[in-house]
């Protein structure tokens, strides 16, 4: 299995449990790496034959930016949901923290791992 990965995509957005939170846009960060064959791109050096990072990351701050969550844990699914179902990824992990949540802290979150490898 060869990965395409995505590395601190940071996108603005309603996230979390308190008030205060539901009242500012906080920024969260992505690190997303997602089981795909590379081969056909290499061998023809086509964009139409490769997991396409632009489109992914596109689609991503176009979700992220206009949704609310209570929790990381909830946006962390539907995040791995789009890139899985939308761009035929068979496996994806992904780490979502929020960087602001803890002072003493420079980032709390989640990372999980959905799918199967190829």
């Amino acid at each position: 299995m060869d990965i395409v990965y995505i590395r601190s995509l940071q996108v603005e957005t309603v996230i979390g449990i308190y008030d205060w939170e539901r009242e500012i846009r906080q920024t969260v960060i992505l690190d997303l790496e997602m089981g795909t064959d590379i081969r056909q791109a290499a061998l023809t050096e086509d964009i139409e034959n490769t997991l396409n990072y632009k489109s992914v990351c596109d689609r991503l701050i176009e979700f992220i930016s206009t949704s609310e969550f209570l929790l990381v844990e909830t946006m962390a699914e539907e995040i791995a949901e789009i890139v899985m179902k939308e761009f035929n990824v068979p496996w994806v992990k992904l780490g979502l923290g929020k960087p602001t949540a803890i002072p003493e802290a420079a980032s709390v979150g989640v990372i999980i791992e959905r799918g199967a490898p190829l």
